[in-house]
């Protein structure tokens, strides 16, 4: 008489851990390529600490890139123009190309523009 196989025991996937509105308490990953130390990139790089600083939940995790000095970086991310913002984490990659002064098109980017609740 053959005797069943073992059962296994399987662990469910650990869910990642979520704040408020099911969102992921996880920080943002983000890159910013840049091109040296010019006055262009230096107010690239304040702008997106600010925002870290003050709207994202969680804080995150900012890796600035000069594409001068880490140019197999930049061919790797396919960054052609510069400032360029890669959003790595939460899903989907995004990319914001410019000098981030359009906060808006960030903000809805990064998910972080508040929907209206609808009304009835």
């Amino acid at each position: 008489m053959k005797l069943p196989p073992p059962k296994v025991a399987r662990r469910a996937p650990r869910s990642k851990p979520t704040g408020p509105a099911g969102r992921s308490t996880e920080p943002h990953r983000l890159r910013l390529f840049v091109a040296g130390a010019t006055t262009r990139s230096l107010q690239a790089i304040l702008r997106v600490r600010q925002l870290c600083a003050t709207e994202l939940p969680g804080g995150c995790d900012l890796e600035v890139v000069d594409i001068y000095q880490q140019p197999a970086l930049a061919r790797e991310n396919q960054i052609v123009a510069t400032p360029t913002l890669v959003i790595a984490f939460p899903p989907p990659l995004r990319r914001f190309v410019g000098n981030l002064t359009n906060l808006t098109g960030l903000f809805t980017g990064l998910d972080l523009v508040k929907k209206a609740k609808p009304t009835h």
